[in-house]
């Protein structure tokens, strides 16, 4: 086993000596570890083979030297020998270097010349070549700052573009093009600042131009209308249609019916056609776009123009508080209006897509809605017919203008027939007055005529016609006062009024016409028939005005019947075509008739009650006078003439009104008696009363007014006549007996009134009760009147229950 080991130990040590002889040096520590790793003092033995390996060597180095030691000692021997040689040599080299030296001095000092000369050539084309590159860039930059300079924004923009994506790329390495590409979003933002301070002070002015431009687009639709109201004329034909004016390259066309607006001036007419460019300078908005778009911001633009100028719409829409008390106020209104819409027209046809046609459309829309509102409020304030007429003009040139740009202006046309009503309510306003002048100048007498030219003068106003005043001679009356003719010529003028509304609504003959037969039924019905109740109540109207009046009316309602046919002869609408509307003058003066009635028969019985306020009657007297009381007779004096005065009344006016004055005689005479504050009347008393009685029955046979038959007036005081009769008779047993039988003498005759008057007549007797107590007959009388009252309240109590 020893053996066996020592023999390892050995071949493991050659092993280590062989890998340290081939290998590095660096090496070696692992391998020399390795070996104090193993057996305890195998160091020991592996130093020992160690030595005898490098002993080993030793000799093979002797052996080699040994055998190579004369060769090296011939060699340096052989280089001893060239040594001097070699020295020789050395000083021969070490002389012609100084001599090539010496001689190139000259060319050294040349050559550094030329190497510095094409140095500098070189640097030369180099810097050309780069400045050849860099000019382009210099001059585009400079080109630009002049364009900036002369405010040529949209071609500095160009310019912009061509130096970032052209020239700078190129020498993007030096530092000033550095700065250049820093400037160039600086200068970017400082035009769409400038643009955008141009498009603000482009927005400012065109408010100022709005005016203007309004001004000119409707002066041009009024010459327009007004040339085709001159060929419809002339050609007898309803429309005519005529370019309008040009804006944009666009010919704006529209038919308008014939009309009778005063013209313009012919030098207006001749004036040259303005747009809206020839007012307005609009390269501002261009610019701006163009700017905006190239900037790849046209969307911004696009929506803070159309802000902005939705705000200005609302501005241009306020009216001002005064606007409706001149037409002026008007046409500023309108023509700011027209002037928006035709700035934005122009900017819909000469930008693509800045403002749409839905976007105009849209503040169409809401401008219309507000300029309806506003001039409902204004013209409601207006209450001058001339100016609503003016304003209705102004509406239709307004509707027309802008019609021809394309715009919806049917609901402006709705708006007039609004405009239309409050013109017409001017028109009654201003009619009324005039009536009532015309009545309170009026002397309510019929009109004298002196010669054949007043006659035909007052004819030529009033369509009166009479055979028999024509027939006499001069001078003569006309039944009607004054103020006929001239309510009928107002009449007319309100006709030629209402009619100039009408015109230029684009509205057919047959609604014309029946526009004007309501506006003039309206005319009668209200403002004339108002008028006239009105005068039938004055205070100072009296029975001679009301009897004129009433003359008056019937005339005016004879007049109705011209007045269909003048409207007829202005609208050329036959009056039966269907749903033709009536006038209604004749109700309206039937009615004003029977109010003049009805006002007769009050003042008729008014002067009654005044004339009976007269009486003095001695209630408690002896016995009459003899004669009718003072009063009455004066009170049928004055009845006598008032009814001669009647006879010119037409139909049973003048009966009714004489029934009504016996009536209402016979009533406050019967009242007289019943009075509750009379207590006492005597026989005396009763005698007399019935002599006033007598006389108004005499006055009542004397026929004041022809026309009634038999005694018809009389019975107005049959009630009064059976009363006293009954008194004066002293006929109770009669009274009683027939009493409820329809052929008894007393019917008329009540218990009550009967019992009421009566009781007076008994009260006066027992007054005289001490002086006639020891008289047999009137003892007797006084029981008969106490049993008459007995059977008389009987007959009252039967009656009640």
């Amino acid at each position: 086993m020893a053996e066996n080991e020592t023999l390892e130990c050995i071949t493991e040590h050659e092993r280590i000596l062989q890998e340290i002889e081939s290998t590095d040096t660096a090496c070696v520590g692992p391998t020399l570890r390795s070996i104090y790793d193993d057996q305890p003092n195998a160091h020991m033995r592996f130093m020992e083979k160690l030595d005898a390996r490098i002993r080993n060597h030793d000799r093979e180095i002797e052996k080699m030297c040994n055998f190579h030691h004369q060769g090296f000692v011939d060699a340096i021997t052989e280089l001893l020998k060239v040594r001097m040689d070699a020295e020789k040599l050395m000083g021969q080299v070490t002389d012609t270097n100084r001599r090539l030296q010496e001689a190139g001095k000259e060319v050294t000092a040349q050559t550094g010349e030329v190497i510095r000369c094409r140095i500098q050539q070189r640097n030369m084309a180099t810097t050309v070549e780069k400045l050849q590159l860099c000019i382009p860039v210099l001059e585009m930059y400079s080109k630009l700052k002049e364009q900036l300079e002369s405010k040529r924004y949209y071609a500095a923009l160009k310019t912009m573009e061509q130096l970032e994506k052209v020239y700078i790329p190129r020498v993007s390495q030096y530092r000033f093009c550095q700065i250049m590409a820093e400037n160039l979003p600086r200068l970017r933002e400082e035009i769409k600042e400038i643009s955008m301070s141009d498009l603000k002070d482009f927005l400012e002015s065109i408010r100022k131009h709005s005016d203007k431009v309004g001004d000119t687009a409707m002066r041009q639709a009024q010459q327009h209308r007004t040339f085709n109201s001159a060929v419809a004329k002339q050609a007898n034909v309803g429309h005519y249609t005529k370019p309008l004016y040009s804006l944009n390259g666009q010919t704006h066309t529209h038919t308008s019916l014939m009309m009778d607006d005063d013209a313009e001036d012919e030098d207006d007419a001749d004036e040259e056609i303005l747009t809206a460019q020839d007012l307005v300078d609009f390269s501002p908005v261009y610019r701006c776009l163009h700017i905006y778009a190239v900037l790849g911001d046209r969307e911004t633009f696009e929506n803070y123009y159309r802000k902005q100028r939705k705000k200005q719409a609302r501005l241009v829409l306020q009216p001002q508080a005064n606007m409706h008390e001149t037409v002026e106020g008007y046409r500023r209104y309108f023509n700011q209006i027209v002037g928006f819409f035709v700035v934005e027209d122009h900017i819909l046809h000469a930008t693509q897509g800045l403002v749409t046609r839905a976007f105009t459309d849209e503040l169409w829309n809401m401008a219309l809605s507000k300029i309806i509102a506003v001039l409902r409020t204004h013209s409601s304030y207006c209450e001058d017919p001339d100016l609503v007429l003016e304003l209705k003009n102004l509406i239709v040139i307004f509707a027309d203008t802008l019609q021809g740009f394309g715009f919806s202006v049917n609901r402006l046309f709705d708006l007039l027939f609004e405009v239309r009503d409050q013109y017409n309510e001017t028109l009654l306003k201003k009619w009324a007055l005039l009536f009532r002048e015309i009545f309170e100048s009026d002397n309510y007498s019929p009109i004298p005529v002196d010669t054949e030219e007043e006659y035909k003068l007052v004819v030529s106003r009033f369509p009166f016609h009479d055979a028999e005043i024509e027939k006499q001679d001069f001078p003569k009356k006309l039944p009607m006062s004054q103020s006929v003719p001239q309510i009928y010529m107002q009449v007319k003028e309100f006709i030629y009024a209402s009619l100039k509304f009408s015109e230029s609504l684009h509205r057919s003959s047959t609604e014309i016409d029946d526009m004007l037969r309501k506006s003039t039924n309206l005319l009668l019905t209200r403002t004339l028939s108002s008028c006239l109740q009105n005068l039938i109540k004055k205070p100072y109207i009296g029975l001679t005005e009301l009897v004129q009046i009433i003359i008056n009316t019937t005339h005016l309602e004879q007049g109705c019947r011209y007045l269909e046919e003048f409207i007829t002869n202005i609208t050329n609408v036959s009056p039966e075509t269907v749903h033709t509307t009536r006038l209604y003058g004749l109700s309206t003066f039937k009615d004003a008739r029977h109010a003049a009635e009805g006002e007769i028969y009050t003042k008729l019985n008014q002067k009654i009650d005044e004339f009976i306020q007269l009486a003095d009657y001695e209630w408690s007297m002896a016995e009459s006078d003899g004669r009718a009381s003072g009063y009455l007779m004066d009170l049928i004096n004055f009845l006598r003439s008032t009814f001669q005065v009647f006879t010119h009344l037409p139909g049973k006016v003048a009966q009714t009104a004489c029934m009504s004055a016996c009536k209402h005689l016979s009533t406050s005479l019967m009242q007289m008696l019943l009075d509750t504050e009379l207590k006492q009347i005597s026989m005396g008393a009763i005698q007399q009363f019935n002599l006033d009685v007598i006389q108004c029955e005499l006055f009542a046979s004397s026929e004041p007014v022809p026309g009634f038959q038999g005694d018809t007036l009389q019975l107005a005081f049959i009630d009064l006549r059976q009363l006293l009769d009954l008194f004066m008779v002293w006929d109770w047993s009669t009274y009683l007996a027939d009493y409820g039988q329809p052929t008894s003498k007393y019917l008329r005759v009540n218990p009550s009134t009967a019992l009421t008057l009566l009781e007076k007549m008994k009260d006066t007797n027992k007054k005289n009760n001490i002086f006639s107590q020891f008289r047999k007959n009137d003892r007797d009388k006084q029981k008969l009147i106490e049993t008459v009252v007995k059977q008389l309240r009987s007959l009252v109590n039967g009656m009640s229950s």
